[in-house]
């Protein structure tokens, strides 16, 4: 079922950012948690990001992602999350966090 249009105001409301990944942790007893610190230019923040099933710790440090920013504050398993990563998912099992094609420094505006 798609979800209602929205206008470019609301679109502009939206505060999208390159970061870049500096550590990553599992999330002691989950099995789906992981607890990134991210790179926004001007600050890092802490992002709790269901992705253990999907990617190994080890291989998600350096990558460049886009982070939605401005999403209130969320308290997950007594870690504050500062935002959300963007990932693709087919409902097949797969899953895929949004990368740049091009290298951009942390804090670039996705537009």
């Amino acid at each position: 079922m798609p979800l209602p249009e929205i206008n470019l105001e609301d679109f502009q409301k939206i505060d999208l950012r390159v970061g870049e990944i500096l550590a990553v942790e599992r999330l002691e007893g989950t099995n789906k948690l992981l607890v990134l610190q991210v790179n926004l230019g001007d600050e890092e923040r802490t992002l709790v990001a269901g992705l253990a099933p999907y990617y190994s710790p080890e291989e998600m440090v350096g990558k460049k992602i886009i982070v939605l920013a401005n999403l209130k504050p969320a308290n997950i398993r007594g870690i504050k999350s500062q935002g959300m990563l963007l990932a693709a998912d087919d409902g097949q099992g797969t899953v895929s966090f949004l990368t740049l094609n091009r290298d951009m420094p942390p804090g670039s505006k996705v537009r």
